[in-house]
């Protein structure tokens, strides 16, 4: 049977047919869907963990009792799964293990462009990089494969466009997988220096055995058409190299760490030119170059995608004709009518304070007209930098300051900064934005839900008991739709001489949709076009030039209510109210 599926899609299904039995990943876009997806097949257990390390190493304890599994991530977050990644590669596995990690190139969800190859590498474990819903789907089991018959974890590397593109996919049975049974082995398991030792030279073998079995493997095809111009390329690239230049000839990697380079080398003396196109880092181009094989240079830049129109420019092809629509007006992202972060940011303007950001949908605080963010670097570090600022200022930048996070964010690495906040006596003031969700990457469920996976009832963590019991003293909870009340408590906590948290108490429209409620509308007769309604940033709310009044939206409205507290000239009413 045939289906059109995403590559999203296809990933799951191959974690379906290969057998897996267990999923534990963390939520990042673009890679969310997979497990979202997985979920769907009730032969896998799946969960979301609080974060990917603690995912990884979940499915490393499901493979030690003798089951397949598999972990799911963005780019960044295989930096926080990281350190039990570098130990795994030295004791391998028992079940199978595939890390599945998604790349964001153009960084059209992410903080950072960064090229997941290099952890390859660095871990010294083979990485497989399919180039459409197909191989998603077969490289899963061929990945397992691989992971049992060399004892080790594999990554295998998608990217937005394969993950969020859709292409034919021949679908195939499940293989029920025997379990091999809790694995008791202390000198492969135990890593204290001594077997550490032992462990790494297996790890080098290994490695010399994956490059001679990428030699002569399937994963690595050969499509002859002229002996011009060569390409080697992988993943998505390979479509765009299809397309942008069909007569060259190219060699595609399936394994794309360790290299085939006894294959490359036969290939590079087929033809007269050889070229390497990758998206972002140099990676095989650098590796082929070291071991003296004649690159051609091309014109590029390790930034961004790269499309089928971008090869044809590095090969001095003629662009197709398109049709061009110009002058399209612009939609800069904002968040959404009804969100329940609007006041808090509102506030946080109003009071002038530095805002330490973290990762979510809440960042978008930073436009206009709410300009309420000042740092995002990476999950849960707000509440690390807001105590960094504190002990940097020696208190005084304490009292003119926050941070910002979202309750999964917290969950996942923010708790870890706020009991070393109050270990070490901070005086921050922590907000912790409790919408119910997981909201940028697809409205998830989180420990602090009560909702698992499959959003069936769960224990649910209790966030002001959580940080009471951590030891702090000042804990509110705080409706953000009070605007009065979030002045008066935020600017309390921030002149407080300790350390003090602010959890909000209104869920996602999305997570809850029984919150929203009959939309508002402005009387035209009594709006005196002062524009403080259009300062909370509502993209109900805009402003009619010609008229000088503001209007709303009403298929937007959501009914939350809060142009309605600042509003001082009673211009805005509730329909049916």
């Amino acid at each position: 049977m045939k289906q059109i599926l995403s590559g999203n899609e296809a990933f799951a299904r191959g974690a379906y047919e290969a057998g897996v039995k267990v999923i534990s990943s963390y939520p990042g876009t673009p890679s969310s869907e997979i497990t979202d997806n997985a979920k769907r097949y009730s032969e896998i257990y799946c969960e979301w963990a609080s974060n990917e390390k603690v995912a990884l190493e979940v499915v490393i304890g499901a493979s030690q009792s003798g089951v397949r599994g598999m972990t799911c991530m963005k780019h960044v977050g295989l930096n926080v799964a990281a350190d039990p990644l570098m130990t795994l590669s030295y004791t391998g596995v028992n079940g199978g293990i595939v890390v599945l990690v998604a790349d964001d190139p153009n960084m059209f969800s992410s903080q950072n462009e960064q090229d997941s190859r290099h952890y390859a590498r660095f871990a010294k474990v083979p990485m497989l990089e399919p180039s459409d819903s197909q191989e998603a789907k077969d490289f899963i089991r061929i990945a397992m494969e691989i992971s049992e018959q060399f004892c080790t974890p594999v990554i295998v590397r998608s990217s937005t466009r394969l993950s969020h593109g859709a292409g034919v996919v021949t679908l195939g049975d499940r293989k029920e997988i025997p379990s091999k049974g809790l694995e008791v082995d202390i000198p492969k398991w135990v890593m204290v220096p001594a077997n550490g030792r032992e462990r790494h030279k297996i790890v080098e073998k290994r490695l010399m055995d994956l490059a001679n079995y990428n030699n002569t493997s399937d994963l690595c095809r050969e499509e002859f058409n002229s002996n011009k111009i060569g390409v080697i390329c992988s993943g998505i690239v390979y479509q765009y190299v299809k397309e942008a230049i069909p007569d060259a000839s190219v060699l595609k990697l399936g394994m794309v760490w360790p290299l085939p380079i006894e294959r490359i080398k036969q290939f590079s003396q087929k033809v007269k030119k050889l070229y390497v196109v990758e998206e972002l880092d140099n990676f095989i181009e650098t590796e082929l170059r070291a071991s003296g094989i004649k690159i051609q240079k091309l014109n590029r830049t390790p930034i961004g995608e790269l499309s089928a129109d971008e090869v044809r420019k590095l090969f001095n092809k003629k662009l197709p004709k398109t049709v061009r629509v110009e002058n399209l007006p612009g939609r800069p992202p904002s968040m959404c009518a009804g969100c329940s972060h609007r006041g808090i940011f509102y506030a946080l303007n109003k009071l002038k304070l530095y805002v330490s950001g973290d990762i979510g949908c809440y960042t978008l605080g930073l436009l206009p007209p709410l300009s309420a963010i000042h740092s995002t670097v990476c999950m849960g570090a707000s509440v690390s930098m807001a105590h960094g600022i504190d002990k940097g200022s020696n208190g005084e930048f304490a009292k003119k300051s926050v941070a910002v996070i979202g309750d999964s964010t917290f969950l996942h690495t923010g708790i870890n900064g706020l009991i070393n906040s109050y270990y070490n006596n901070s005086k921050s003031t922590i907000i912790i934005l409790d919408n119910s969700t997981t909201g940028m990457t697809g409205h998830q469920p989180n420990p602090a839900t009560g909702f698992s996976i499959r959003f069936e009832p769960a224990p649910k963590v209790d966030l002001v008991e959580l940080c009471k019991g951590i030891g702090i003293k000042r804990v509110k909870r705080l409706d953000p739709f009070d605007v009065e009340e979030c002045l008066k408590v935020i600017k309390e906590e921030v002149e407080a001489d300790e350390l003090s948290v602010i959890i909000t108490n209104r869920p996602c429209i999305f997570a809850d949709r029984s919150v929203i409620d009959s939309p508002f509308y402005i009387d035209p007769d009594k709006c005196t076009g002062c524009r403080a309604c259009t300062r909370i940033g509502c993209p109900a709310i805009s402003w009619i030039k010609k008229d000088r009044k503001a209007f709303i939206d009403e298929a937007i409205c959501t009914g939350c209510g809060l142009c309605i507290k600042v509003c001082r000239f009673g211009a805005i009413n509730q329909r049916g109210k």
